[in-house]
């Protein structure tokens, strides 16, 4: 598996019982305390590999760090705190890269195993299936407040805590429901991503907007204006193939263009096992998981938007 797709990462056949699952990711800086931050970009970057059903095993650091002006004991916090998650997740660091850069950066190269039968990709959605979405969105905006110092503690508390939140869990249980597709969504806003679902599966995608979890102070930020240049530009690129209905709020479609940090998982499977999916997800602490749509024969590689 490789670009055909814009799936979420590269897989790669080793025999008939096991294949590699490879991505990388890194990003600048999000959050203002460094630990966290390093637990966010590892969060993200094994995102991937859990998108396709896969086991992450080991990873390598991606370093940019401006060792002359900054402080080593931030950069030190920074891989304390991205080691932190990858103990949690079971996972072997193994090495990485550094560079002296004016900006900070950090992120991880992933390797994960996958049974070569057992792949979930974002091209295998069913005329049928429900969707269903691990967490809520809106963390690109409330971290553009944050930037302007608008964001209240409580909000960037919230979208912390769910950058910092493995997609583990949601990984395990949609495995265990027999799911049919998935994809994680991030940079390309949850429009963006689930669009790549339906282009790549060939279906229609019909999404209830008010089933889409949001948290409440992204939507507070967004009529304010505090909306990222990347949901603009999410807007302008996808926007010719979602057709929404003309009562849905314009303040939450910037946040379904929203650019999102480790976001949760968007999953297609059966309506029943939907209902399992998200019953056993909100047992386990996923308390936004949510059915935000469904799967549709026509038409194709387009979003309705109700």
């Amino acid at each position: 598996m490789g670009l055909d797709t814009s799936d979420d990462a590269g897989v790669y056949q080793l025999s008939d019982e096991v294949a590699l699952v490879q991505t990388v990711d890194f990003f600048t800086p999000i959050v203002d305390d460094p630990f966290t931050f390093g637990q966010i970009a590892v969060a993200n970057a094994l995102s991937d590999v859990y998108a396709m059903g896969g086991k992450p095993l080991t990873g390598m650091n991606l370093v940019a760090f401006p060792i002359k002006t900054l402080s080593p004991s931030i950069l030190k916090e920074i891989l304390l705190g991205g080691l932190s998650k990858m103990k949690e997740a079971g996972v072997a660091l193994v090495g990485g890269h550094s560079i002296e850069d004016p900006e900070i950066k950090y992120g991880l190269a992933v390797t994960g195993l996958i049974h070569p039968k057992k792949i979930l990709t974002n091209a295998t959605a069913k005329v049928g299936d429900k969707l269903v979405l691990t967490k809520a969105l809106g963390t690109g905006i409330i971290a553009t407040a944050l930037k302007g110092q608008m964001a209240s503690e409580e909000a960037v508390r919230k979208i912390t805590e769910s950058m910092a939140t493995l997609n583990r869990t949601a990984s395990e249980w949609m495995i265990k429901c027999g799911a049919h597709a998935c994809t994680d969504i991030t940079g390309f806003s949850f429009l963006g991503h689930a669009l790549e679902m339906a282009t790549a599966s060939q279906v229609g995608l019909l999404i209830q907007s008010e089933a889409i979890p949001i948290f409440p102070e992204a939507m507070e930020y967004a009529k304010i204006g505090l909306v990222p240049g990347g949901a603009r530009s999410n807007r302008q690129f996808f926007s010719c193939r979602v057709e929404a209905q003309s009562n849905v709020d314009e303040v939450l479609l910037d946040i379904l263009y929203d650019p999102q940090t480790s976001g949760g998982l968007l999953i297609a499977l059966p309506p029943h096992e939907a209902e399992e999916l998200v019953a056993a997800l909100k047992k386990e602490g996923l308390v936004y998981s949510s059915i935000v749509g469904e799967v549709l024969k026509d038409p194709p590689g387009k979003i309705q938007l109700l």
